[in-house]
This record gives C-alpha cells, sequence and structure tokens, in this order.
C-alpha cells in the first residue's frame, strides 16, 4: 500500500526531463521510476535534465562550427567539409536547432543520403526542422528546416525482395537543377529507408510510442507527420493514373513496378515518373525535374530494345538550360513514358520544329482555354507513331497508283517496252470494238459476193 501511495504521487511527466531525455525514451523511463521511488530525488533529476539539456545546446550556442566538433576520423574529411565539397547538407547542425522540443523521432532509421549510417530521425516543434541525430554522440548531424522543403516523395525500393520504401525530402536548391546563389554552400537532398512494416522504434513528442495498431506502417506514420507539418506541399507517392511499368517487379511477383532502369552516364539508377516531375536516383546527387522546370523533352538513339531521353531543364532564376541524358531505357516502357509526357503537356522535343520554352505552373487551375491548349497537345504525334502515319500513307499512294486492269501475270517491275506493249493491246482492243459496230449498218453478203449477190432472187435468201 505504502508503494501504491509513492507511486501514485509521482508526477506525469517533468518538462525539464521531458526535453532532456526525449530522443532516449528508455532513460527517461528509468528517470521517471526512479523519481517514482523515491520521489524526494525529483529535484536532482530535474537539475541533472537541465544540464544535459545545456550540454545538447552548446553546439548551437557555441562560435566554433561543428564541423571542428564532430569529425574525430582523418584530416582529409575535415578538409572536405570546410572546402564545400562534401556538404554535410542544407543547413549546419548549429542551424537546425538542437535544444528545440521534439514532436516526433524514430531510431534506428537507415540514412542513405547525404550520409549512409543509422540515425535517429527528429521533427521538432515550433519553428520546425527536419534533422538527423547521432545515436552515439548525441549530435545532430544534418537538417533542414521545414519551410525549405519543396518537395516530399515516397517511393518504393525497386530490386528488393522485401518491400521498402524511400523518403525523399528535395529542399529548396537541392534538386540538381536549381544552383544555390553564388556564395552560397551546396545543398544535398536528404534520403532515408523505412521498412513495409511497424516502426521499430517510433515515438511522438511526449514519448508515447506510435505503430502500435493495425494497420500503423512506418511509412504511412511518417508521411502522417509530415503532411501535418508541411504547409507548401505533401508527400508524393506513384500512382498508376501517372505511370506504371509494362514490366512488374522482378523481385517481388505480381507487384507493379513504378520505376525504369535508366543510366546516367555510367551511373546506374532509376527515373520515377510522378504527377508533381521526374525524379532520378537513389545515388547522389539525386536530380528532381518539376514540371516548371523542364523545358523540353526528346527521345534519341531510339532502337529495336532501347531508347534515350533527354531532359532539357531550366533552372527557376535563369534562361540557361542544361540537358539531362539518361540511356538504355527499355522499348517495352516506350509508350507509358510517351502517355505520360502528352498527359502534363511536356513538349516533345523530338517532333519540334525548335526547342521552345514553355513553363507550366502545375499549381494553378486550369481554365477552359488552357484545357484546349492541352487537349491540342495530346494530339501531337510521336516519333513512332509519325513513322507509323508516313508508312501508312505510303501504302496509300500505292494502292491508288494500282491499275486493277493491268493483269495479275506481272510482278509490278515491267519495263517501259512492256508499257509500249500495253498500249498496242488497248489500241487493238479498240479497233477491234469499232469493226463490230459498224458491221452492223453494212451488208456483209454484197462485201463478200460483190456482183453475184446481185443476181440471187430475195426471195431465195
Amino acid at each position: 500500500m505504502a508503494f501504491a501511495t509513492i507511486n501514485s504521487s509521482a508526477p506525469a511527466s517533468l518538462p525539464a526531463i521531458e526535453n532532456a531525455f526525449a530522443a532516449e525514451p528508455g532513460l527517461k523511463k528509468r528517470v521517471y521510476d526512479a523519481i517514482a521511488h523515491t520521489p524526494q530525488h525529483a529535484p536532482l533529476f530535474e537539475d541533472i535534465a537541465r544540464f544535459t539539456s545545456s550540454l545538447l545546446a552548446r553546439p548551437a550556442d557555441s562560435s566554433v562550427q561543428p564541423v571542428e566538433l564532430v569529425s574525430d576520423g582523418p584530416a582529409i574529411k575535415k578538409r572536405k567539409l570546410q572546402n564545400g565539397d562534401a556538404p554535410v547538407n542544407a543547413q549546419a547542425p548549429g542551424d537546425v536547432k538542437a535544444d528545440a522540443p521534439l514532436q516526433f523521432y524514430m531510431q534506428d532509421v537507415s540514412f542513405a543520403v547525404p550520409q549512409r549510417k543509422k540515425l535517429t530521425l527528429e521533427i521538432t516543434a515550433g519553428n520546425g526542422f527536419l534533422r538527423a541525430r547521432n545515436q552515439t554522440s548525441k549530435e545532430v548531424e544534418f537538417g533542414v528546416p521545414l519551410g525549405k522543403i519543396q518537395h516530399v516523395l515516397c517511393l518504393p525500393v525497386p530490386e528488393k525482395n522485401q518491400r521498402q520504401f524511400n523518403f525523399c525530402i528535395i529542399p529548396q536548391y537541392g534538386d540538381g537543377v536549381n544552383p544555390p546563389p553564388e556564395g552560397s554552400p551546396p545543398v544535398e537532398a536528404i534520403v532515408w529507408t523505412v521498412a513495409d512494416g511497424p516502426p521499430k522504434a517510433a515515438f511522438s513528442g511526449t514519448g508515447k510510442q506510435l505503430g502500435t495498431g493495425d494497420g500503423e506502417t512506418a511509412d504511412k506514420i511518417v508521411q502522417q507527420v509530415l503532411n501535418d507539418n508541411l504547409s507548401q506541399t505533401k508527400v508524393v507517392r506513384p500512382d498508376e493514373r501517372q505511370f506504371v511499368s509494362a514490366m512488374p517487379e522482378a523481385h517481388r511477383k505480381g507487384e507493379k513496378a513504378y520505376h525504369v532502369k535508366a543510366f546516367r552516364g555510367s551511373k546506374e539508377g532509376y527515373l520515377f515518373l510522378l504527377s508533381t516531375g521526374i525524379l532520378f536516383g537513389f545515388k547522389k546527387p539525386l536530380v528532381f525535374f518539376a514540371f516548371e522546370n523542364v523545358d523540353s523533352i526528346s527521345y534519341t538513339s531510339v532502337l529495336q530494345r532501347t531508347f534515350n531521353l533527354n531532359v532539357v531543364a531550366r533552372p527557376t532564376a535563369t534562361d540557361e538550360t542544361q540537358e539531362f541524358e539518361f540511356s538504355m531505357i527499355d522499348q517495352a516502357d516506350f509508350s507509358g513514358i510517351d502517355t505520360y509526357i502528352k498527359k502534363h503537356g511536356l513538349q516533345d522535343a523530338s517532333l519540334a520544329e525548335a526547342r521552345r520554352a514553355k513553363r507550366y505552373n502545375v499549381n494553378n487551375v486550369k481554365t477552359e482555354d488552357d484545357a484546349t491548349n492541352d487537349a491540342e497537345g495530346v494530339e501531337e504525334e510521336s516519333e513512332l507513331q509519325k513513322a507509323q502515319r508516313e508508312l501508312e500513307d505510303e501504302e496509300d499512294e500505292d494502292e491508288e497508283d494500282y491499275d486493277p486492269g493491268s493483269g495479275g501475270d506481272t510482278d509490278g517491275s515491267g519495263s517501259s517496252s512492256d508499257d509500249d506493249d500495253d498500249d498496242d493491246e488497248d489500241e487493238d482492243e479498240e479497233d477491234g470494238d469499232m469493226d463490230d459496230g459498224e458491221e452492223g449498218d453494212r451488208n456483209i453478203v454484197a462485201e463478200e459476193l460483190g456482183s453475184e449477190a446481185e443476181d440471187v432472187p430475195a426471195e431465195e435468201s
């Protein structure tokens, strides 16, 4: 009874402890258990928690850049970070507010870009940041403000026996098309992977474990949290109405594939054709072509089994264009890709007289005139359709030149002498027809017998 009394008097939560041990639910639970057994030590634990929070916040308040604090590795890695050749991400760790209260976090998340390691994924409250924290040193390694995220994609990972999803965070100037302003550090996308199933360690900011209910998979939980915290964009997933590959997923029988394999130079990757643009991933650097940045698309090296896709992109802040070539795409997916390009009004440069820049605002509501223009654009022919039409036109011309009365014994390759013989035969036939017509008007007997015919009595005839 005494233990029950002490336990019932324990506080439900203490702000200092919540902030200090938000990323360590196990340790936080042990602290609360200790306070429940010895409530007189609660002030001591709160002081320890405040001191811990101050240690976590120290990198953000220090004038020394986090590069000097994080890396214990070789000097070459420090030089890369200092020169900007290998950027951590859009924001330095000190800019993502390491002391901000958490709204969501998930432990043991496998990140692929910009670093390949397991980290704790965190989303903070208030101004809002998405960041990754080292699970050993407890330091924030990279992150981005939620307000600077332009696109979020959740895509199935191709060619895996077990179904997985890649979340791709495309921040401003991190799409591989729009360069950052001059003097600004390079920006990279963020990519992490979650399995298709309940998360192992996902928690709300208050420490409540998520994913315990039916149907609460890791990808759906992360998607819901991101949608709740993003106002300028939402999570985009592949849609069969946009594009689906003609070839099913080879490693998971019966499952549809939403990607096509392609090469950019010698680098192999996957193209995803989505409702907001085209992504090439998942290796560094990722490239995302938003519709408003696509200047034109053309097909080149169209062979029996493969073809190349050329995307000319135009950054928002300049008129200069850059061409990206993706090669060795399977011919089986040509029809689906061509339909996708026409559906979104993307210019097919292989048919255009000149590459004309046309920017599409995908967020505006289309007017009736816009819908008419889109309908006219859909009727434009693809390269293969044009070749097929020209072939049919040639066949129609041959049929018009063909004369059924010219006989069926010739092979169609006769010489001019044959034509002359045909003309002579036609003249003979015309002469014969004329003679038959005139015989009806002449006395044939008189012409044959001459004067003898005059001596024959009429009645004997």
